[in-house]
């Protein structure tokens, strides 16, 4: 159980270190897996609508920024042609 940066609750934590690094920590010690999968909603998104070639570095900066924003920081941002689907 955390007490999840995102949602302000205390909920499941996430099982596994996302990333092997301080922000993979960070989030593993206070992201719920709810908040997680929100997050990977969203990341789809940024690799869609920003075209990231996952295969290049850069593109992974870019995501991790964004993941960054999305769980600790403003909510990060949607990008800007982005159109949510209707349903």
């Amino acid at each position: 159980m955390v007490k999840c940066a995102k949602l302000g609750e205390t909920l499941p934590g996430l099982p596994y270190k996302p990333f092997a690094d301080a922000l993979g920590q960070r989030i593993y010690d206070s992201v719920s897996q709810q908040a997680w999968q929100q997050w990977i909603e969203h990341s789809k998104k940024i690799v869609n609508e920003y075209r990231l070639d996952l295969t290049q570095k850069k593109a992974h900066e870019t995501l991790k920024e964004q993941c960054e924003a999305f769980l600790f920081g403003d909510g990060g941002t949607a990008p800007p042609d982005y159109v949510p689907e209707k349903h």
